[in-house]
């Protein structure tokens, strides 16, 4: 008899649940689950995203203020912002989900707050981000991964219901029946 195979997720032994304890954990995760190339490829932003922020992290534990962790907040930047043009150049079938706004304004919101650590400290002083703690700013940072996630979690749901990747078609086609029962319901 062949050994059973190991979960991609380590067990809590608390909970009988898979966990990520860390952003090199959910990296391995990502990169271990994918399926087609579109999906490799947006797992492998993210965990480049998720090594970035471990790295802002790290320098954080060490100094808790933003102004001594500008290297690694640029570099998570500049991260970022390749990530988010990969996940805009997604085709339209991943478009189509609603997690993939989600996803795109967890990535904006959470650019806006980096660009908000990297203020000077003269105009940093009004912005609300320079009162973000370490524990907020890892939370924030766990919820963009958190809808990338999902986002992943989802269309490969409905790629493997639909037996291959989703296309823009079924997309609308969905839509459009769903538009029409609403209304249908609306009018009585």
């Amino acid at each position: 008899m062949s050994p059973a195979p190991s979960p991609p997720l380590a067990i809590d032994p608390s909970t009988h649940l898979p966990s990520i304890q860390s952003f090199g954990e959910l990296s391995h995760f990502l990169r271990s689950a994918m399926a087609d190339e579109e999906s490799l490829q947006l797992a492998d932003g993210m965990g480049g995203l998720a090594i970035s922020i471990e790295a802002v992290l790290s320098q954080l534990k060490l100094s808790p203020g933003p102004a001594d962790a500008a290297a690694p907040l640029i570099d998570l930047m500049t991260t970022l912002r390749e990530h988010r043009a990969l996940v805009i150049g997604l085709t339209p079938a991943w478009r189509g989900l609603y997690e993939y706004a989600a996803y795109l304004a967890a990535l904006n919101n959470f650019r806006v707050l980096i660009g908000q650590w990297l203020l000077p400290p003269t105009m940093a002083d009004a912005s609300p981000a320079q009162g973000i703690s370490f524990e907020d700013f890892e939370l924030i940072a766990w919820r963009t991964l958190g809808e990338g996630m999902l986002l992943i979690d989802m269309y490969e749901q409905l790629a493997g219901r639909e037996g291959g990747p989703p296309t823009a078609a079924v997309f609308d086609k969905t839509r459009l029946e769903r538009a029409r029962s609403w209304w249908g319901r609306l009018r009585g």
